[in-house]
Formats: structure tokens, C-alpha cells, sequence
């Protein structure tokens, strides 16, 4: 947790590293960096959400990036340690699926991934592995172009979910 006055006596690199927690996508985070200081918290979600606006598609393929595989308890564990703050608990729907399940969810991820070459993206907080099933398997018949419009808008939800949660007023 931080306030809005211990984030904006962030240094840049401070504030960059924080705003990485946030989204991985490092042209969003100059630019969150280089609209400090913020007055409020609400005015922090303003920015995200018009700097996320002027994202373009290599933008969010680098945030997609900063994520784990849904249901992936290894990656969730090893590759993405740095996010971890923030998104703990993101994927908690998936700590008490069924094997079934979360092998579904695992071969499903995986031809998401070869049809997209990028991972699915879902804003999983307070869903079941069995309701990022059903959204999976659905968004599987998208075309790439839908399925990055898609992305970007669950990651906009991701970021503004974890400034929601990190900030305090």
C-alpha cells in the first residue's frame, strides 16, 4: 500500500518500478512517471486509463507478457515474482479447481497462445477456473485483431484493479 503523497516523492525510478507492479508495458509506465504528481487516487485511474487510450499493439503485447499463463502455478511462482505485490490473489480461482479442470484450462491456454502468440488475457479477480474456462474456450473462435482489443481492454481492468487496490487515499 502506498498514498498519493508517498507516490508522488517517488524518484523516476522508483516511480517507474512501481508503476511496473502496476503493468509491464514500459511506455505506459514513462508516461504514468512523467504525468506526476498525482492529486488523488482518482486522478491517477484517469491517467492510466487515457494513457492506456494512446497504447499501440507492441504496447500491449509487452504488458501481456508481464503476466502468468492462467492456471499456470509455476509461472505464477517463478517468472512473474516482480508483480507479485499487486497481483496476489489474482488467479485464486483456479487454487481449488479440479484437475480436470485446470488441464483444460492448461490445453486451452496453449492453443490460445499458438493461434495468438501471445497469452490469454482475462481480468481473473473473484472468477472461477470454470468461468475463465467457458471465457477461454469462447474467445478462442476470435480473430488475432478482436482477441489484442480484447487483451488490452482485461488489462486496462488488471491495472486499474491494482492501483484501486495499492493506493491509498
Amino acid at each position: 500500500m502506498i498514498t498519493v503523497t508517498q507516490l508522488n516523492s517517488l524518484d523516476s525510478e522508483q516511480a517507474n518500478q512501481w508503476f511496473v507492479q502496476v503493468c509491464t508495458a514500459q511506455g505506459w509506465c514513462n508516461k504514468m512517471v512523467n504525468s506526476m504528481p498525482y492529486a488523488d487516487k482518482a486522478s491517477i485511474i484517469k491517467t492510466a486509463t487515457d494513457h492506456w487510450a494512446e497504447m499501440q499493439e507492441t504496447d500491449f503485447l509487452e504488458a501481456f507478457q508481464g503476466h502468468p499463463m492462467i492456471g499456470d502455478i509455476n509461472t505464477l511462482r517463478e517468472k512473474y515474482a516482480n508483480t507479485k505485490a499487486l497481483a496476489s490473489n489474482e488467479q485464486s480461482g483456479t487454487a481449488n479447481a479440479s484437475e480436470q479442470t485446470l488441464n483444460k484450462l492448461h490445453e486451452a491456454n496453449h492453443e490460445y497462445l499458438n493461434k495468438n502468440g501471445f497469452i490469454f488475457i482475462i481480468c481473473a479477480s473473484g472468477l472461477s477456473a470454470n468461468t475463465m474456462l467457458v471465457a477461454l474456450t469462447q474467445r478462442l473462435a476470435n480473430t488475432r485483431e478482436k482477441e489484442i482489443e480484447i487483451a488490452a481492454q482485461e488489462q486496462l481492468k488488471i491495472s486499474l484493479l491494482r492501483i484501486d487496490k495499492a493506493v491509498m487515499m
